[in-house]
């Protein structure tokens, strides 16, 4: 999680993909007139998960078919939609390097490597704080 202010500039290099469009400078104004709160989410199918919980970019139409969604509840317009979200895997990459340039983003290891990975660093981990736990039995354990 970081709060920050884009510049115009910042706001233009981030949505690159979109100059030329009509809407362009009025989202660029928008997006650096005040501080924003970017977050990585990090969890399995994130992008498709978050753009369920966001709804149609549209937030006037997010009302009608998706009235529970966060566009609905915070968004104001179809431009000032309040909340951002990639729109693959890619695009979620190159944009939390553009937000969180010290992130390390690694491909979360699956199958044989997970295991692998949970017996090499996760296992050991608990074993030895369990085992520390049941030996001094403390009243309040948390």
């Amino acid at each position: 999680k970081r709060k920050l202010q884009l510049s115009p500039e910042q706001c233009s290099n981030f949505y690159a993909e979109q100059f030329g469009k009509v809407f362009f400078p009025n989202l660029t104004a928008y997006m650096s007139s005040g501080p924003i709160v970017a977050m990585i989410l990090a969890r399995n199918c994130a992008v498709s998960y978050w753009k369920e919980l966001l709804g149609p970019s549209n937030s006037l139409r997010a009302r009608i078919t998706h009235p529970h969604s966060l566009r609905a509840f915070y968004g104001t317009d179809e431009l000032r939609n309040g909340l951002h979200g990639s729109l693959s895997i890619s695009s979620a990459e190159k944009e939390i390097r553009f937000i969180f340039p010290e992130a390390i983003l690694e491909p979360i290891p699956t199958g044989q490597r997970a295991r692998d990975y949970l017996n090499l660093y996760v296992k050991p981990t608990l074993l030895a704080g369990l085992t520390a736990l049941c030996k001094e039995k403390p009243a309040d354990p948390m």
